[in-house]
């Protein structure tokens, strides 16, 4: 079994933290998503969940932060998942030509 060198725990650590981080903020953002808003003092909602009827025109701007947010936060959440595979797919990648 080959041991991991200084530069492959470091590879590692990269790897688990990018992936923490990508999960804490994709569940992060679908909370903030389900998070209620309000406007002069209505009730307007989550991002995710708008408050039924016809909702006034105050809470326009208050649902389009509320879901700009989310959709940044969780946006962030994936990209950081996605480095996550992809430094570990390039380190498996780049073991495979050093073990051969």
């Amino acid at each position: 079994m080959p041991t991991i060198g200084g530069s492959g725990l470091t590879v590692i650590s990269l790897n688990k933290i990018l992936g923490a981080a990508g999960l804490v903020l994709l569940v992060g953002g679908a909370l903030l998503g389900f998070r209620s808003v309000s406007a002069s003092g209505t009730d307007c909602g989550s991002a995710f969940q708008p408050a039924g009827g016809i909702t006034p025109m105050a809470c326009d701007n208050a649902l389009n932060g509320a879901s700009t947010l989310t959709t940044v936060v969780m946006s962030a959440g994936v990209l950081l998942l996605i480095a996550a595979v992809a430094v570990k797919i390039i380190r498996d990648r780049t073991q495979e030509k050093i073990t051969a």
